[in-house]
């Protein structure tokens, strides 16, 4: 009886040291496979930076961070984790626990945004060609006017686009299309040089008066387009005189309720 007691101790204690041994080894593996993830931001832009060097230089492991700027690295409760990228200044952070990590690095010289020039500077000439590239396909075999096409003999001769897209539907409404945009250019040419800031230092006219002015005034292409500076300012002045001296014969009356408002004929008076 007793040596079964003592055979019973023995292996119980067998288990209870091999238990424990068990439990040391694995809360070791598990302390060494903690890891710490996060994503590296630019401090002003607030984006996400990639090939980011991330360090545990507790531990010596190294590794880069992802295209989305998402890092994963082994590191626990005290590891100093260093940032390093071409560009940036470095950044250290102490792990304090494994929470998720959000690192804003600073760059060493700030960048300027990239700024866009607008069509609104452009001359009526650029928005042309412009809107020439956005319609290849009709300005392609249409860039022509005439239906002659030069060989590279230095002959010339009939150009077969240019016949077919007269003849056939979809080359008439790219040349329908291609009149809308030539007819867009004439008065985008007018209203670039006819604007109101100029047709208003010309005149001294404001608001409502300017209004009626430019629209009634409003140049043709071919006046706007070959006519000189000193021309241009000497035909406003004159419709000026016109638009001052007959603003009365142009303006309507306001309409009165229960009173015609056409003029009496001959045989009233």
């Amino acid at each position: 009886m007793l040596k079964i007691a003592r055979s019973f101790s023995f292996g119980a204690a067998m288990k209870s040291g091999l238990l424990l041994c068990f439990f040391l080894i694995s809360g070791r593996c598990f302390s060494q496979d903690k890891t710490v993830a996060g994503i590296v931001f630019d401090k002003d832009s607030k984006a996400r930076i990639a090939t980011v060097n991330v360090n545990n230089i507790t531990t010596g492991a190294s590794i880069y961070n992802n295209l989305k700027g998402e890092f994963k690295i082994n590191a626990k409760q005290g590891d100093l984790i260093v940032f390093t990228r071409l560009g940036y200044h470095p950044d250290t952070v102490k792990i304090n626990n494994n929470a998720p990590q959000a690192i804003f690095m600073e760059r060493v010289a700030i960048q300027l945004k990239e700024v866009t020039i607008h069509d609104s500077l452009l001359t009526p000439e650029q928005r042309l060609e412009l809107t020439k590239q956005d319609y290849t396909k009709i300005y392609g075999s249409l860039a022509y006017n005439d239906f002659l096409s030069t060989s590279p003999g230095g002959g010339a001769g009939l150009s077969i686009d240019a016949i077919w897209n007269s003849l056939s539907r979809s080359g008439r409404n790219a040349s329908h299309l291609r009149e809308l945009i030539e007819q867009d250019y004439e008065q985008n040419v007018i209203d670039y040089r006819f604007n109101r800031r100029f047709v208003g230092n010309v005149t001294g006219l404001k608001d409502e008066k300017l209004t009626e002015f430019m629209f009634r005034y409003r140049p043709g292409f071919y006046t706007t387009k070959n006519t000189s500076d000193y021309e241009f300012v000497a035909l406003i002045r004159a419709n000026l005189r016109r638009f001052l001296r007959n603003k009365r014969t142009y303006s309507l009356p306001p309409l009165e309720p229960g009173k015609s408002n056409y003029p009496a004929n001959k045989a009233a008076l």
